[in-house]
């Protein structure tokens, strides 16, 4: 595949953003490659466009499938795996969502529960920070409750959400 000057920026800059955010350069690259590719790649053109290493490429491609990110899109006549992205950033972004609620938000929150339980016949943990653990797992379950609300909305209903929040910040603090 050949980049423009244009398309290479924004696959540096995406590598880059993923590292912000705690994914691998070679990652978040692949995937801005993916996303960019007008037909789905096989590893041998995503190793060659990019200029990283074979084993790489397998290690990322697994990564990003594993997030659902990714899909194994068989071609016909070539026996090579070649995989593609959603092309939707609608569906991107919910994909993302669910996967970091399974990583981070559910396994703190069964910790905080544990620890929430474990506490209230724990003589020795002060009152205060009894109440901020339970403080956490509330405003935690509270955006695991928004979560589900917003996840089953459709996207135009979403955007539809999202362009009235200044209004309903206007409204809520006149009041």
């Amino acid at each position: 595949m050949k980049l423009t000057p244009v398309m290479e920026k924004y696959i540096l800059h995406w590598g880059e953003m993923g590292t912000r955010w705690g994914v691998n350069r070679t990652v978040a690259q692949i995937h801005a490659l993916l996303y960019l590719s007008e037909n789905p790649l096989n590893a041998e053109e995503i190793t060659e466009t990019l200029g990283v290493a074979r084993s790489n490429v397998s290690t990322s491609i697994k990564e990003l499938q594993s997030w659902k990110l990714v899909k194994n899109e068989p071609q016909l006549g070539d026996r090579r795996e070649h995989f593609a992205t959603m092309k939707d950033p609608w569906e991107l972004f919910y994909a993302i969502m669910e996967g970091r609620k399974q990583r981070e938000l559910d396994p703190t929150m069964s910790v905080l529960r544990e620890c929430v339980l474990e506490s209230e016949a724990d003589k020795s943990t002060p009152e205060e920070v009894k109440q901020r653990m339970k403080d956490v797992l509330e405003f935690m379950e509270i955006l695991d409750t928004w979560h589900a609300q917003i996840k089953g909305l459709p996207k135009s209903t979403l955007l539809k959400l999202i362009k009235l929040g200044a209004k309903v910040k206007n409204f809520l603090t006149k009041k």
